[in-house]
């Protein structure tokens, strides 16, 4: 492993680093690596505790794994930095079941998918890295490539895949669904998951937006989703968090008008270096949806809704950006306008939602459920991080060893924005190849990050 990174790092100050990083070509790819795992003879670990008391940290574990056979169409990629998702969080607690589940179904799919049927699992759904190899039939991508990857894999072999990639019925989540995810030191992925790594920015800062800039695309953006246009009210949940920051910028960026939902003043406060104005600190305001755990609050509802239309001039929500799941959905199918659009997808705070009927229906409403992005959708998204149109918003980098905290911090909502993680980068800054782009860029990223 020592070879290929100094190979990268040679890169940092080479006047030509595309010519530096193409002689990983004749390295070795190494028989092992390490990777952030969970064990499957650890998933009764957190047997009788509640959601909350579940901890990451215990589950979490960084060990030596064999690196995977490749096969055709697939590549492995030397991942210099990584990132946390709630998907992650999921992993590490067992829920709402074992990802092993997920393994053992698709080690059935065909011999080769067997590979992904272990009694550990490397997790992880983001990466920036160097390609090390590919296998047969990759034509677009060689070794040396500096790429990120977004999180779909698809076998695509089914008809009804090749319309939307989200429609086949072999589409899983790479790190999640699938074994050898990015939090590692070498990652095995299909060849359609590459994309042009952003040559402004920094390794961790290109693996951060992957999974929830292509899912807040896809969500908000896309014609498969709300298909938000100009003018349009949008309210955000969590709009200071992983998915909801690019929400965010997706809105200011196509002419809609944000309301953005936090729950502290500093993730107010990034919310305002975002450029949003409007803005509900709903811990301040004190709002409760539910009086208990089987009765919700609609007086609350409607206290919520008179302060949307306080913010934005008398205007109810287009559409409403829903991931919080069973905490907020009564509320924001309450709260949509008339004809209006909730987009959910996710559910971070539980799965069985609970809404009022007459809401939805006599004031036609409609839910548009949404699920990540294809591959057509994740690099619309990244070439829009690339033209310096939307930023990322990592708040924090952890080193490998310290992933089972950051998913703690993420599971106790204790993060703004995105939380990234180092695997190979031996520091934070390095990857920066374009040096006049990123002056260009310098006090956004830095306004976006926080600093």
């Amino acid at each position: 492993m020592k070879d290929i990174l100094d190979a990268i790092m040679a890169a940092e100050h080479a006047a030509d680093p595309a010519r530096e990083l193409a002689s990983v070509a004749s390295l070795p790819v190494p028989d092992s690596y390490r990777g952030v795992v969970v064990r499957a003879d650890e998933v009764n670990m957190f047997e009788g505790l509640q959601t909350r008391d579940k901890d990451p940290r215990k589950a979490l574990h960084v060990q030596e794994v064999p690196t995977p056979e490749l096969g055709p169409g697939e590549a492995i990629v030397a991942v210099m930095a990584s990132a946390i998702n709630y998907n992650t969080v999921w992993t590490s607690i067992f829920e709402p079941v074992s990802t092993f589940k997920f393994l053992q179904r698709y080690g059935r799919v065909s011999e080769l998918t067997k590979r992904h049927d272990l009694p550990y699992h490397v997790v992880g759904s983001d990466l920036a890295g160097v390609v090390l190899k590919v296998g047969p039939g990759v034509t677009k991508w060689k070794p040396g490539d500096e790429v990120v990857a977004h999180c779909l894999s698809v076998e695509l072999e089914d008809a009804t895949g090749h319309d939307d990639t989200m429609m086949d019925p072999e589409q899983r989540i790479w790190g999640f669904e699938t074994n050898f995810g990015g939090l590692a030191e070498l990652s095995l992925v299909k060849a359609n998951q590459l994309m042009p790594k952003p040559k402004h920015l920094s390794w961790e800062e290109a693996a951060s937006p992957g999974l929830v800039n292509s899912t807040a695309y896809r969500q908000l953006v896309s014609h498969h989703g709300a298909q938000m246009k100009q003018g349009d009210t949008v309210l955000i949940w969590g709009a200071s968090g992983g998915l909801g920051s690019y929400a965010t910028q997706f809105a200011l960026n196509g002419g809609a008008r944000p309301v953005c939902v936090v729950s502290s003043p500093e993730k107010a406060e990034l919310c305002r270096r975002m450029g949003a104005e409007l803005i509900i600190d709903r811990t301040a305001e004190g709002y409760k949806f539910w009086k208990d755990e089987e009765t919700q609050d609609p007086s609350e509802w409607r206290r919520f809704g008179e302060r949307i239309r306080e913010l934005t001039g008398g205007e109810d929500p287009d559409i409403v950006f829903e991931h919080p799941g069973r905490e907020t959905f009564g509320a924001s199918v309450y709260v949509a306008k008339k004809g209006g659009t909730i987009v959910t997808c996710a559910s971070t705070s539980g799965y069985m939602h609970q809404y009022d009927n007459r809401y939805l229906w006599m004031n036609l409403k409609r839910i548009v459920g949404s699920h990540f992005a294809n591959y057509k959708e994740a690099w619309e998204a990244n070439r829009l991080i690339d033209r310096g149109a939307i930023h990322p918003t990592l708040s924090r980098t952890y080193s490998m060893e310290q992933v089972g905290q950051a998913a703690y911090d993420v599971h106790r909502n204790a993060h703004q924005g995105k939380v990234g993680v180092l695997c190979l980068a031996p520091d934070e800054g390095l990857g920066v190849r374009d040096r006049e782009k990123r002056a260009r860029h310098e006090t956004e990223i830095n306004r976006f990050r926080g600093h």
